[in-house]
């Protein structure tokens, strides 16, 4: 089914303020503010430097404390780089001109064409644990980081150069990155920080006018990727395989001063960073799990000490409720299906806790027990974090400490047991159970296998709103807040990548318009609620690489 477009703004710019090159044939009805006819195409890097203006203030805090852990090193110029979307709003917010991006010369920067003023690009490495087994030299084989650049509100950012060419750290790649997977990841980034839930975000994406070698050759892109840092567990695993606890100190310093600071007044402070990560990283999984979002790629490398969520290469979002849904094809054992995610998070913690004894103890029993007792609190935290998540998509308001009596545990509990007997499509569910608030059950009944087993649940739930002491509208609506009509489907984000890949951006800017306003429904978009087709068939993703 192809979505109806009525109501998509389709102007230079959206309202989320993502801009697209002028050549485009939008409609130009809209009061927002469009591309100017000069947008950039092919740049010459020469020229570019000839116009050379001031993007970024940057700094290199990571590279100056931390130089074992990066390399310098400059991405590879490509042949004929083109603007193909730039995200103006995020651009405000790290204190960039959105114009200056969008020149010759900002272009050629966002390619990786022409190393800006002030920056000192590096390579960054990491281990990694992928699908259970140690590789213990990955890093930045294909991306570089531009530089550091602190925000007006006075917060860090890392910018990120991927697919930017191979560095010393590529393990037989060709270190570029294709237009499909990195407008996925511009896509999935955008769409999740609509829905609230911590991410890296993408600045830009640029063609590269090259083609890169696959399955089939595609054309190529480079994406610019803005994160609090890009720490992850698996810088520890790469810093604690030198077996120099000092460096090893130095980086949990950082990571304490950069991302939880309260960590350097504890009495143990490197078991506070521990106990901190796994809060950051429970209440991340728990907002993965209330959307149906699956990683796909849940390796210790892409996980990070931030709580932001990073990397959406085989990332999808589930339609019908089933805890064993897998669509990564690499994930051949199910070992990050979404039900699975949890567990493996705590597995993947465990790992980071393994880098930290020799920081926590001089005696490894003592050590080892102590990060044993702060791992056992991830499944409490997660709980907490899902549950209280899961009470607001449901309208119930109680706090934790009148569970038992008023009998949300039951509700909670019960309505897992609905959702995967039930055949259910998860978005849709959460939404419509906002006007089953006043009784209409009319809709919410239509999505289930069994409604007889849903009155049951419907009679509990309501019990419990009951107790809230606010009217159905006002209960609907904090619902509505926080159940999104729109995510990315599936059938929808393949089809806008097949078409920008084929030259036709059309497609991904109405999604992409579509996703960052995903709680307020509008009339023309009702493809845009709708799970895949029959004849999409079973859905699998790949990693890009």
């Amino acid at each position: 089914m192809t979505p109806t477009t009525a109501s998509v703004p389709a102007t230079g710019m959206n309202p989320a303020g993502h801009r697209y090159p002028a050549g485009v044939d939008h409609d130009t009805n809209s009061s927002t503010s469009t591309a100017t006819n000069d947008a950039p195409g092919a740049v010459d890097p020469a020229a570019a430097t000839a116009t050379e203006t001031t993007l970024f203030a940057f700094d290199d805090w990571f590279a100056r404390e931390l130089p074992e852990l990066t390399r310098p090193w400059e991405p590879q110029p490509v042949a004929d780089p083109e603007l193909l979307v730039i995200n103006d709003a995020l651009a405000h917010e790290l204190g960039a001109d959105p114009a200056a991006l969008t020149s010759p010369y900002g272009v050629a920067v966002l390619a990786g064409s022409v190393v800006p003023r002030g920056a000192h690009p590096v390579a960054q490495g990491y281990a990694g644990h992928q699908f259970g087994g140690f590789s213990p030299r990955l890093g930045d084989g294909r991306a570089v980081l531009l530089g550091e650049v602190i925000d007006p509100a006075g917060q860090r950012h890392d910018l990120h150069l991927k697919g930017s060419g191979r560095t010393s750290f590529a393990r037989g790649g060709d270190g570029r990155a294709a237009v499909g997977p990195m407008l996925r990841e511009y896509l999935m980034g955008e769409a999740m920080h609509a829905l609230g839930i911590s991410t890296t975000r993408m600045l830009a994406v640029v063609a590269t006018g090259e083609l890169v070698q696959r399955d089939d050759s595609l054309p190529g892109a480079v994406v610019t990727r803005v994160a609090s840092s890009h720490l992850r567990i698996g810088t520890f695993q790469y810093t604690a395989m030198a077996d120099d606890p000092s460096v090893l100190q130095r980086l949990a310093d950082h990571a304490i001063a950069r991302h939880h600071p309260a960590a350097a007044d504890a009495e143990q402070p490197y078991l506070a960073l521990l106990d901190a990560v796994i809060d950051a990283q429970a209440k991340l999984v728990a907002s993965w799990m209330l959307v149906g979002f699956i990683h796909g790629v849940l390796n210790t490398d892409n996980v990070t000490i931030s709580g932001q969520t990073i990397d959406y290469g085989p990332c999808a979002f589930m339609d019908t409720f089933d805890p064993a849904t897998v669509f990564s094809s690499i994930d051949t054992a199910g070992r990050y299906a979404y039900g699975n995610q949890p567990s493996i998070t705590q597995w993947n913690l465990a790992r980071l806790a393994e880098t930290l004894l020799v920081l926590l103890d001089d005696d490894t029993d003592v050590a080892v027990e102590m990060a044993t007792a702060s791992l056992h609190t991830f499944t409490d935290r997660y709980d907490h974090h899902w549950r209280s998540g899961l009470r607001r998509k449901l309208g119930i308001s109680h706090d934790d400490a009148t569970i038992s009596e008023l009998g949300d545990s039951e509700v909670l509990d019960d309505l897992m047991v609905v959702l995967r007997s039930g055949n259910v499509d998860m978005t849709r569910f959460f939404r419509a159970l906002a006007d089953a608030v006043d009784g209409d059950d009319s809709v919410v009944r239509s999505l289930v296998d069994d409604p007889p087993q849903l009155d049951g649940w419907l009679a509990r739930w309501r019990t419990q709103l009951g107790l809230t002491q606010r009217s159905p509208q006002e209960i609907a609506t904090d619902m509505n807040a926080v159940n999104p009509v729109y995510v990315p489907r599936n059938h929808l984000v393949e089809h806008a990548l097949d078409t920008a890949t084929a030259g036709d951006l059309g497609p991904f800017e109405e999604l992409l318009a579509v996703l960052t306003d995903p709680f307020n429904r509008r009339r023309g978009l009702e493809a845009y609620e709708l799970g895949a087709p029959d004849h999409f068939g079973p859905h699998r993703t790949f990693c890009g690489t």
